[in-house]
Formats: C-alpha cells, structure tokens, sequence
C-alpha cells in the first residue's frame, strides 16, 4: 500500500517549522468525575507528537471523545483530562484550545490541543466547507488514529482531501504494514480464528476469509451454528439457526480450495449460563436437549493449538468460549497459549481478543495487535478503509 509516511517526510528535513495537524485516537474510558482510567491510547499517540515536536514543527493535536452533539460542547465531551494526562506523559505543558476551526495560535516546538472535534459542524458528515478550514490550518496533516480509519469524517478523510501534505503516522503505518503482513502477503497456511455469538455479525467478515485463509477456527456462538450446520445437535446453545445456508456455503467454499472449518469434536457444557455453573467435557456427539455449550473441549483445543503451531500466518478476532467464567476459559487460554508458542506472525484485534491477550499475558507474544475496533473488522472484510484510499491518492498526487 503505497502512502506517504511522515517519518519519511521528518527524514527529508520537511517539519521544521511547519503547522503539523495529528488526527489521534484519544477516545479514552473515563470515570464518573472524568478521570482517565485507562490511558492506552493516549500513551499510543506520544510517539507521533514527539516526532514532530523533535523535528521542530508546530503541533496541533485532536480526536474525538464520546457521542457529543455538533455545535454543543458539554463538560462532560471536553479532552480536558486528556490534554492532563498528555502533558504528564511529555512532560510540558499541553494548552488546551476550543473554538479553534477558525485560527489555532500556535509556534514551532509547541504542542496544542484542540477540544473533541466531534463538537465541530460538520465532522461526522465530512462537509468539505469544515474540512476545507481544518485543510487551512496545516502545511502537513498527520493521520495517526487507525480506530478512526474505517470513518470518512472531516478530521479523518475531509481534511486529508484538501491539506497541502496528507500523510501517516507511526501508528496508522504500522497497521497498514501488520495488514499487508498478514492478508496481503501472508505466509502460508493462513489461519483466522473468528470467535463471537453471531454469525450475523460476522458473516460477510467469514466470507471473505473463506476465500483466503487455510484454515478458519471458529468459536463461540458462531461455532454452534456452524456445529449445527455440520448435523451435530447443540441443545439450547446460543447460534443462528436461520443462517445454516450461509455457515454451510462458508465450509463449502473452504472445501473447495483444499481448506477446512475445523468443527469441534468436544464441548465444555453447562445448564445454565453462570459464572458459578459447573462445566461437563462431552463427545459434540452427546450435547443433551438441556446443554449450553459454553467452550470448545480439550481434545478440540489441542487439536486446534496444534493447526496454529504449524501455522505462518494466524489472524485472531474474538475468543473460542465464555472465557470471562473460570469453568469456561480452557479452550481461549489454549488458543492464545499456542499463538504465543507458534512462529507464525499473528495480528489481533477486537476488544475481547485483546480482554483475551491481556489475561494470559501474550501481549508480548503476539505479532501486531490492532488498536483499531471496527476498522480492524472491516479489513477483514476485505473492505478498503477510507482513511488508506485517500492516503493512497494523496500519495500518487
């Protein structure tokens, strides 16, 4: 994927002195009071304000934050505590500007920023008059908020249009390096796990890895429809009995190309959905009329580690089972163990998967992990984000 990359543009001598615009990902939990409580994305966006900073421009920094109302800024919607917790990190004051669509005062080795964009008239639809003033205010506009890609709003499509120099970030980059990596030009096999309790969510996401991976594991609710698929009885399991069709054309399409959907040959079950139920190992063959099927067995876990182990390539979105309940997690905790163990190149994204990777401690392990929620799941898709198609057209002039 060919885009301009602003290391690339710090390496030619091209910052110094010029008005950068970061579009970042600061949309960050908070508590009742408004204290960050988790600061993950913010401590991700530091890297690409100190490269500009180090390199002698003047920085403007914004993201959205919340649900806000055009044209009403509540206290509630402010990146006040962001802007906090960001000088904390840098280590200098971070002036926090509102109003600012009109005029943003800011010098060369300073850093501002700008209050939730989503506030501006205009972002969410991308009105090219907004974009058009925010393109005004920079020589270089940086986009560095992958979790926004999959959106073509004014500060993260409209923006990048008209600004004299649109570019990536450091961590828009290593995205799009880790997706290339992996989809692009995997090294084979390619293994997906796919885990969730819709197939109806991620229908269209199985259709187009069904066309591309070597292997696709499939879990929790969506396993059970596809155990159903397979002839196999589930009790009263969470799956989507009308989408049988589609889950039978998913193995149907691998089996054509040489490749499977691994169906689980045991299940842990419960008779009710508990953190407290007591977990039963059974034959998939045996899952009784009254059986909730909460994660896949130990024999299917083993035989699935052994798949990932092989593997060269494993692209992991959500867990195998009801892994937040402790009779339940076997089957995730196995997975993510045999990512960690295998050489393959793995990325991960996906709140769960990454709830996941922090509780058996792989973070370490794992090849990329994606910061990006929905973006992450409409590159699965095969779809192009926004964010790179205008980045790539940029790039071509």
């Amino acid at each position: 994927m060919n885009v301009l990359r602003f290391a690339d543009l710090i390496a030619q001598g091209a910052v110094a002195g010029k008005r950068v615009f970061i579009r970042a990902d600061l949309n960050v939990p908070q508590d009742d009071v408004g204290n960050v409580t988790e600061d993950t994305r913010i401590r991700a966006s530091i890297p690409c304000i100190k490269m500009a900073l180090d390199a002698g421009a003047a920085v403007m920094v914004t993201s959205h934050l919340g649900r806000p109302t055009e044209g009403t800024l509540n206290p509630e919607d402010s990146l006040a505590p962001i802007a906090k917790r960001m000088a904390e990190l840098l280590g200098r004051d971070v002036p926090l500007r509102a109003n600012w669509v009109d005029g943003v005062d800011v010098q060369p080795g300073q850093v501002v920023l700008l209050e939730n964009c989503r506030v501006n008239v205009g972002e969410k639809k991308n009105k090219e008059e907004l974009s058009r003033k925010l393109a005004a205010l920079c020589d270089i506009f940086v986009h560095d908020a992958f979790g926004t890609a999959h959106r073509a709003e004014a500060t993260t499509y409209g923006i990048a249009q008209f600004a004299p120099i649109a570019c990536a970030g450091p961590l828009l980059a290593a995205e799009i390096d880790a997706i290339q990596k992996a989809l692009a030009n995997p090294k084979r096999p390619l293994v997906a796990i796919v885990g969730g309790s819709k197939v109806s969510t991620k229908l269209s996401i199985l259709q187009a890895l069904a066309r591309n991976v070597d292997q696709l594991i499939v879990g929790g609710g969506i396993a059970n429809t596809f155990m159903l698929a397979a002839g196999l009885k589930i009790g009263k399991s969470l799956a989507e009995p009308t989408l049988l069709a589609e889950a039978t054309a998913v193995i149907e399409a691998m089996k054509a190309r040489g490749a499977e959907v691994p169906i689980p040959v045991d299940v842990v079950t419960a008779k009710q959905f508990a953190a407290d139920a007591a977990g039963t190992v059974k034959a998939a063959t045996d899952v009784a009329d009254d059986d909730m099927i909460l994660d896949i067995g130990p024999q299917t876990a083993q035989m699935l580690a052994q798949k990932l182990k092989a593997a060269g390539t494993i692209v992991w979105n959500g867990p195998v089972g009801v892994f937040e309940f402790a009779a339940f997690e076997n089957g995730t905790r196995t997975i993510a163990q045999a990512i960690a163990e295998s050489s393959a190149f793995s990325i991960a994204g996906g709140g769960d998967t990454l709830a996941a990777i922090a509780k058996y401690g792989i973070d370490k392990d794992m090849g990329y992990i994606s910061t990006g929620g929905g973006a992450f799941l409409e590159v699965l898709e095969g779809k192009t984000l926004p964010a790179f198609e205008i980045l790539q057209k940029r790039a071509q002039g």
